[in-house]
């Protein structure tokens, strides 16, 4: 039965991919509201984020950070489905890219470069975007479910060269050492064991140590990349200049340049990034938090 379902929401995806791009932002915004009211776990999630990162807003603002956030990650959705079946050059005009000059400058040395990503709404549309100005790898974990991880697979292999395994360091150093580009995302908390915990919009959170470990080994750069989707419905990429130094003397002192790169990125449109990951799941008070099925005002 969930086989069923699940292949019946991409199918009706899909079907929404053939509707014009402004048309199809529309119906995002629509899913987004309806999953803001149905949704109450989530929500509960996204609020408990969004009270702990942005407590100088007054509560009006933060309730509607939290609305707004369902409406983009809702348009996300859609964004999604964009990157997996609409033809890449449809955004070519659609898309600006601030920075492209650092990766090459970067490239120059030899060593490849680790894009910092993050997991904001466009996250699958963000690879595509990119691969507009330049090839990359990517990092990922791959889906529990057996019927997305194929149809997300095949979907980001049209635009990204190579899907390696977040574990698979191996790989990941042999594509560095080709001058490649690797995009990785550390901003989820996969558990205290391979984390430490530093702050991240000044809470702490359990934050991978990966990202350091791999500089170090690779002597590659690390960049951070943020994109948005603007009210005019276009695209801007930001591509900053490599975090330096890095990595830093202890993992802690690196994990917190990490969050605080992301934080940057975060703040372009804070709306965009997907504040329904329980973030702080490793804190137990915050865990807690998002036990609780508390509904917004």
């Amino acid at each position: 039965m969930k086989r069923l379902v699940t292949t019946a929401l991409i199918k009706t995806l899909r079907l929404i991919n053939h509707l014009p791009l402004d048309t199809q932002i529309w119906v995002g915004k629509l899913l987004g509201l309806l999953l803001y009211r149905v949704s109450k776990k989530r929500r509960n999630v996204a609020k408990v984020n969004i009270n702990l990162c942005f407590p100088n807003l007054d509560i009006d603002a933060r309730d509607s950070l939290v609305r707004d956030t369902f409406i983009d990650n809702g348009i996300g959705i859609i964004e999604t489905g964009m990157a997996w079946w609409s033809n890449p050059e449809s955004f070519r005009e659609r898309t600006h890219f601030e920075g492209l000059e650092h990766l090459e400058d970067a490239l120059s040395q030899g060593r490849g470069a680790i894009i910092l990503g993050a997991h904001y709404s466009t996250l699958d549309l963000g690879g595509l975007l990119f691969s507009l100005f330049h090839p990359l790898s990517a990092m990922y974990r791959p889906h529990n479910n057996p019927v997305i991880e194929r149809v997300m697979k095949k979907g980001r292999l049209r635009c990204i060269d190579q899907l390696i395994d977040r574990r698979d360091f191996r790989t990941v150093l042999r594509q560095l050492k080709d001058n490649r580009v690797i995009w990785y995302a550390p901003d989820q908390d996969f558990g205290p064991q391979s984390s430490v915990f530093v702050p991240f919009f000044g809470v702490k959170a359990a934050t991978v140590t990966a990202t350091a470990r791999l500089a170090k080994i690779s002597r590659a750069p690390v960049m951070l990349l943020s994109h948005h989707r603007t009210e005019d419905n276009r695209y801007v990429l930001r591509l900053h200049r490599p975090l330096a130094p890095f990595p830093l003397t202890t993992e802690e002192e690196s994990a917190h340049a990490v969050n605080r790169a992301l934080e940057q990125g975060i703040s372009y449109a804070p709306s965009q990034y997907m504040w329904v990951h329980r973030r702080f799941k490793s804190v137990p008070e915050i865990a807690a938090l998002y036990q609780q099925q508390n509904t917004l005002r």
